[in-house]
């Protein structure tokens, strides 16, 4: 019986060693290899270089359609989308301020995709209010004066969830009073 040979997988350390050796010109066309690869590339260059009117604009996007598809076109909801979508965001820019509007944006999609088509069930809001309190941590950690405009956001979608069911609404009551002791909800 022949013996397997153990061949290692590559791993970034064995790319790395190869791109050290690059000319500017061969880096330069390898990047812009991978800019054409995909729109999620695409995407996260126009982010990072801070390309573009809205860098946001797309990740929202993915995350309108994502938590808020339009059920008469079919369209299913794709809540390890919306959240992939603001994870590559995070990855492309180191932005708190970017990451507390997309996870707020997240919960108000969830929010008025209920508001419009009713009740959903126990993990949909279990996710929401999931998404709600990381929007909360990444609102606190930015400066006093970048809060106040998030915080609004943040109790509206609270007051506006009045009327939905599974325990979702005194969840994001806790969690707001918990935040913001000092403001009315």
């Amino acid at each position: 019986m022949a013996r397997k040979k153990n061949k290692k997988e590559s791993c970034w350390k064995d790319i790395e060693v190869i791109i050290d050796h690059y000319e500017k010109r061969q880096f330069i066309d390898l990047l812009g290899d991978l800019y054409r690869l995909s729109s999620d590339n695409q995407n996260f260059f126009h982010t990072r270089f801070s390309m573009g009117e809205d860098p946001l604009a797309p990740y929202k996007r993915i995350i309108q359609n994502a938590i808020h598809p339009d059920l008469e076109d079919n369209e299913t909801l794709d809540l390890e989308s919306a959240q992939n979508a603001i994870s590559r965001y995070s990855k492309a820019v180191d932005n708190p301020k970017g990451e507390a509007e997309l996870r707020i944006f997240y919960v108000e999609c969830g929010n008025n995709f209920t508001l419009d088509y009713g009740d959903i069930d126990s993990d949909f809001y279990d996710d929401l209010l999931e998404m709600y309190e990381y929007a909360i941590e990444t609102v606190l950690e930015l400066p006093i004066k970048e809060q106040k405009d998030f915080r609004q956001r943040l109790q509206e979608v609270m007051k506006s969830a009045s009327g939905i069911g599974w325990g979702y609404h005194s969840g994001l009551c806790d969690l707001y009073q918990k935040s913001f002791p000092n403001e009315e909800s």
